[in-house]
């Protein structure tokens, strides 16, 4: 019983084989997973997935870095689309100073109007978080985020800042980089944050864990994620299993 809050196999990354990654999905005991929409192409597939597997949710929204390109037009389409019972949150949305495509002030006004959006059809909100961390605490304080909560995504911070996080409602999200060698920060905050805060995701085709690193991620891969913070927090994967499927199923608002 895994859930895998964050998959793209809306890329196109799996145009070709997308049959077999959910057969080996299956397979790896993942019963369910969120595919994010943060684009028109994007949203348009995850909504054509979700109508065709019943395993599948979705989440839809604007990435932070194609902010300069979203219009009126697509917020209004986003809330249209958030009637579906099966979308299941707002995003991702959030911050990203990594690349300079969309200007911090463009970027900060699109995720105020998502976070705004979302307390307005209630549905909880998916951060994406790049090089913003002060920036990004700070807006969801002053919107006042935790009335609908969320997910930090693939959660890269500190556990100090993951607590903060906690504290505004929004549940800590770890992914392939918690199974690196190298990662000291994701190890410590699968240690510090309570297990009915934690989800798991695989960020597919991105960010596959060890030992698969540099290579596409799928869904299936959720798993060593699971193994490995159960290690962390010594527990059985079964225990990380339940609790973050749980979690994720409560904060979706799915029976």
């Amino acid at each position: 019983m895994l859930f895998d809050t964050h998959v793209h196999v809306n890329a196109e990354q799996f145009n070709e084989d997308l049959e077999d990654v959910i057969e080996r999905a299956k397979e790896a005991g993942v019963d369910n997973m969120v595919v994010v929409g943060f684009d028109r192409p994007t949203i348009i597939r995850a909504m054509e997935l979700i109508e065709t597997y019943d395993f599948m949710y979705a989440a839809v929204g604007w990435h932070p870095v194609d902010a300069i390109d979203m219009t009126e037009d697509d917020l209004q389409w986003i809330e249209e689309l958030s009637n579906h019972p099966k979308v299941v949150a707002i995003g991702e949305m959030g911050l990203d100073y990594h690349w300079d495509k969309s200007p911090k002030d463009v970027q900060m006004e699109v995720f105020r109007k998502q976070i705004r959006l979302a307390k307005k059809v209630g549905l909880p909100i998916i951060i994406h978080n790049r090089e913003a961390t002060a920036d990004i605490v700070n807006i969801l304080k002053e919107e006042e985020a935790s009335r609908v909560g969320g997910i930090m995504h693939c959660f890269s911070g500190s556990a100090e800042t993951a607590l903060d996080c906690i504290n505004m409602n929004f549940y800590i999200s770890l992914g392939g980089p918690v199974t690196f060698k190298n990662a000291k920060k994701p190890k410590e905050v699968a240690a510090a944050v309570p297990l009915d805060r934690l989800l798991i995701e695989t960020d597919c085709p991105y960010l596959a864990p060890h030992p698969y690193r540099g290579k596409r991620n799928e869904p299936s891969y959720v798993k060593l994620v699971a193994e490995q913070i159960a290690e962390i927090k010594q527990l059985t994967i079964e225990e990380v299993s339940q609790a973050t499927t749980e979690n994720a199923k409560k904060l979706f608002g799915i029976n």
